[in-house]
């Protein structure tokens, strides 16, 4: 693959992450956005011995866009800090099938189920739930098919399709919360921008991706 770098400084890069590509690695034993980009550094700089590089947030393997790595370890730190205190703010682009208002936020508490790799809604004063907080908005809809703009206001495991799901609203082609998806179909859920404070400079970077252009995402160009 063409590593598609958004945004690189001393601190940080900012890469495209092609859907169907883990973050790190797994059990699956495929290449990893975090190999791939060490290897881009390591080449490029042409740096000997193992290369820096921190894991600053995640996107689930099959979903795309923009996401963010620290080359080194002071602004590993403080960007991980601004996550822990929600400065660093992250959109996602969505296609969803039906419709919900033109606008909202959705607030629901959710359970991990390690076993199953998958997430659910529970109530508050369920063991281990945590508070999942996002914004929407709906900006474009066609038939039956609606393009949502979200901004994350925490961070949980599959959150925007587990709260989209709840809502009766899945994720076009998502193969564990949509019911009606179908094998070989792609989720419709793409990180769109990011937004954070450099690490060592007064200044905010904002970096912004866009979904391919294929089904459904197509639907809604202009």
């Amino acid at each position: 693959m063409t590593l598609e770098i958004l945004y690189e400084d001393n601190h940080v890069i900012v890469v495209t992450k092609p859907n169907n590509i883990p973050v790190q690695a797994d059990d699956s034993n495929d290449k990893d956005m975090l190999t791939i980009v060490k290897e881009y550094i390591k080449e490029k700089y042409n740096k000997p011995g193992n290369v820096f590089l921190g894991l600053v947030h995640r996107l689930d393997r099959p979903v795309g866009g923009a996401i963010v790595f620290a080359k080194t370890s002071k602004g590993a730190s403080r960007l991980s800090n601004e996550i822990r205190k929600q400065t660093f703010e992250r959109k996602y682009l969505t296609v969803i099938e039906g419709y919900l208002k033109q606008s909202g936020t959705l607030e629901d508490y959710l359970v991990k189920n390690r076993k199953t790799n998958t997430s659910y809604v529970t109530s508050k004063n369920t063991k281990d739930a945590k508070r999942a907080v996002l914004d929407y908005k709906t900006i474009g809809v066609d038939e039956a098919l609606s393009l949502l703009e979200v901004k994350l206001h925490t961070g949980r495991s599959h959150q925007i399709r587990v709260q989209l799901s709840n809502q009766n609203t899945p994720i076009f082609g998502d193969q564990r919360y949509n019911k009606n998806s179908t094998v070989g179909e792609q989720i419709a859920l793409w990180s769109s921008e990011i937004k954070f404070k450099h690490p060592t400079k007064d200044e905010i970077i904002t970096v912004t991706s866009q979904p391919p252009n294929r089904y459904p995402w197509n639907r809604f160009t202009n």
